[in-house]
């Protein structure tokens, strides 16, 4: 009997779907991402044009998402890593080349948003979101408080501030406080920037991300160390909350869609990307997580308070000394050596 069940089980894979599901079963596509990236409605738009459910599992740093998929098992399609891990998962083979026929909403971003990316082509990754780190901080108590990453010196402030658990985010800020590129791979820059982080760490907290904002929405903390749209998210509710770019530079990235090359939804993926990058998609994703993404007509549809908002369309001086983290290859072992002796991802 074993052969013929072998028969039947081909027989329903060759009639399933396109997008990797037994027939009359509906297809759900994994999506492995940041916390709170998508906005809800448009997610909802899209299970409902296409029959599916869209799962969404979460990672908290580009680093923990890459162990996570390296060590498996997993069921995920779509990812959405920073450009640097999107180019070391493309030399890794762990991506799928896209199919750009399948997305013809392509045309909608930005071209000059792809210096950002490492894959200017867009032949394996497609930007999704500009992220910019900085620091959030409670105006109300700290009214004059400096743009600066030496903030974190302050010992009145102990126990009340956090840096985000994220190794390239907190060694690159100590490295361009250094005055440093936060891609240095020199080893006597990367000792003065564990010293100094060794000297910030006693003032910290905790190392954290998904509840950095958290911590300044519940008093808990007064300075974090966040993501521009996280602390966006604070800023819509609280007018206390207010958010900086320390005047040493910060880390500015790409957040790419890529296709993880064990998916059981191709077709689904490429769809989903199209989705979101149609411009009304678009507008209304931007404003459910206060992110910005790279499509100029989307922008144009947003509120004029939303689009003046310092966070969310952070002003052009302050990009202008932010630096793009890109792939260290062999030297990433360097930052993970430091991450480790700091204490970080516990």
């Amino acid at each position: 009997m074993r052969p013929l069940a072998t028969s039947i089980l081909t027989l329903c894979v060759l009639l399933s779907s396109a997008n990797g599901t037994l027939s009359g079963e509906k297809a759900i596509l994994h999506v492995f991402t940041w916390s709170e990236y998508f906005d809800e409605d448009v997610l909802a738009e899209f299970e409902e044009a296409h029959d599916c459910h869209v799962a969404i599992d979460l990672f908290d740093s580009n680093e923990a998402m890459y162990g996570e998929i390296v060590n498996g098992p997993y069921e995920y399609d779509i990812v959405t890593p920073s450009s640097y891990m999107s180019s070391r998962m493309r030399k890794e083979g762990m991506i799928l080349e896209l199919d750009h026929s399948l997305i013809p909403n392509l045309v909608n971003i930005d071209p000059g948003f792809v210096i950002l990316t490492e894959d200017p082509e867009m032949r394996h990754s497609i930007p999704y979101t500009r992220t910019v780190s900085g620091v959030g901080y409670n105006a109300a108590e700290l009214p004059a408080l400096e743009d600066t990453w030496e903030i974190f010196a302050r010992a009145d402030l102990t126990g009340r501030m956090t840096m985000l658990d994220d190794m390239r985010e907190t060694i690159g800020a100590a490295l361009k406080y250094l005055g440093y590129s936060l891609n240095s791979t020199d080893e006597g820059e990367l000792a003065r920037a564990e010293t100094l982080l060794q000297s910030w760490r006693r003032n910290l907290l905790r190392f954290e991300v998904d509840e950095a904002h958290l911590g300044l929405a519940s008093g808990e903390v007064v300075v974090a160390h966040g993501y521009n749209g996280d602390v966006s998210q604070l800023m819509d509710v609280d007018p206390d909350i207010a958010f900086l770019v320390p005047r040493e530079g910060s880390a500015i990235t790409s957040d790419d869609f890529v296709l993880l090359k064990e998916t059981a939804n191709y077709h689904l993926a490429h769809q989903f990307i199209n989705h979101m990058l149609e411009p009304r998609v678009a507008a209304m994703n931007m404003q459910g997580i206060l992110y910005y993404m790279p499509n100029p007509e989307a922008f144009a549809m947003l509120p004029a308070a939303l689009r003046d908002n310092p966070a969310f369309s952070v002003p052009a001086e302050a990009l202008d000394r932010c630096e793009v983290p890109r792939d260290l290859g062999d030297d990433t072992g360097k930052y993970e050596a430091i991450w480790e002796r700091l204490g970080g991802g516990e």
